[in-house]
């Protein structure tokens, strides 16, 4: 298995960061936001706020200052897309 593929299996394997799998916002807290993003990192405008609970469809993630950032987009909206902290994650 070359070296790249296999730190990425690893880091998907890690993070939970299987593409199209089914992801909820959890630990935004009840007066925040999760900031959707235009792309993986801080330095990059915002999009939207996301309320906990917000069912989201994940797709791929990587890694940008040692942060795992994610891919996703709304379920019920999926025209809705942008990067989110893989910190603020759940499985659903």
């Amino acid at each position: 298995m070359r070296p790249h593929f296999a730190a990425l299996l690893a880091l998907m394997i890690a993070t939970g960061c299987t593409v199209g799998s089914g992801a909820v916002v959890k630990g935004a807290g009840s007066d925040d936001l999760l900031k959707l993003r235009e792309g993986p990192g801080l330095n990059h405008k915002i999009i939207i706020g996301l309320p906990d609970g917000t069912r989201l469809t994940r797709q791929n993630c990587v890694t940008n200052n040692g942060k795992v950032w994610c891919k996703v987009f709304l379920t019920d909206k999926p025209s809705v897309s942008g990067y989110v902290s893989a910190d603020y994650l759940a499985h659903r």
